[in-house]
């Protein structure tokens, strides 16, 4: 004997609670770890590596004026032969010297990268102190506006490297304090401090610009 379900009989419909309650799990623990901090660790570090990148930039802005700025010097102070060469020297070994987000971990990175363009500052410092020997050069409507562009541009690399300083500091602290130092310990064991960019006294001091 067969037995068959009429067509008008209702359907069991299956019961939704499972599902749901999965849902409701999850989202709680969306939640709970973002509100414990398991986000804090790579946000920052994500938000220091980005203020890397711009002091990067704001160096590759300085070193994008000074050929210009050689050349118009240049033009007046062949004679100074050893500090054009100086600067010219020290640009092409402060652009060589670049760290990628993953070398921010070694101090001895980051050192390079300091000396290079501490030495870069130099260089610069002392062209711009020739230039006050020459009337004509300081009175250049070129130099000058090569000047402001570069007062500019050291003012933004104080900026950055500061900013860049700050964002280290914050995320060096997410890792060593709680509780956010429970995620450093387990899931993020691997993420290491960045190394921190204490600039020497030269690289500090922008170049002196007189107008």
């Amino acid at each position: 004997m067969t037995f068959s379900i009429h067509p008008s009989q209702p359907k069991i419909m299956a019961n939704p609670w499972p599902r749901l309650r999965a849902f409701i799990l999850v989202a709680l623990l969306g939640v709970g770890l973002g509100g414990c901090g398991y986000n804090t660790i790579p946000t920052l570090e994500e938000e220091a590596k980005a203020k890397w990148s711009d002091v990067q930039n704001q160096y590759q802005r300085r070193a994008d004026l000074i050929p210009n700025l050689v050349a118009t010097v240049q033009g007046y102070a062949k004679q100074e032969k050893d500090v054009l060469t100086s600067v010219v020297e020290a640009r092409a070994k402060a652009t060589s010297v670049r760290i990628d987000a993953s070398q921010l971990t070694d101090p001895e990175k980051i050192k390079q990268f300091q000396d290079a363009q501490a030495q870069l500052s130099g260089a610069l410092g002392r062209l711009l102190a020739v230039s006050e020997n020459y009337p004509d050069l300081k009175s250049n409507q070129n130099f000058l506006a090569l000047q402001s562009q570069l007062e500019g541009t050291e003012n933004r690399i104080a900026v950055a490297r500061r900013d860049y300083i700050e964002a280290v500091r914050v995320f060096n602290t997410t890792l060593r304090t709680f509780p956010t130092l429970l995620w450093a310990k387990t899931v993020f064991a691997g993420t290491k401090p960045l190394a921190e960019f204490a600039a020497s006294d030269a690289a500090q001091t922008p170049p002196q610009v007189k107008f």
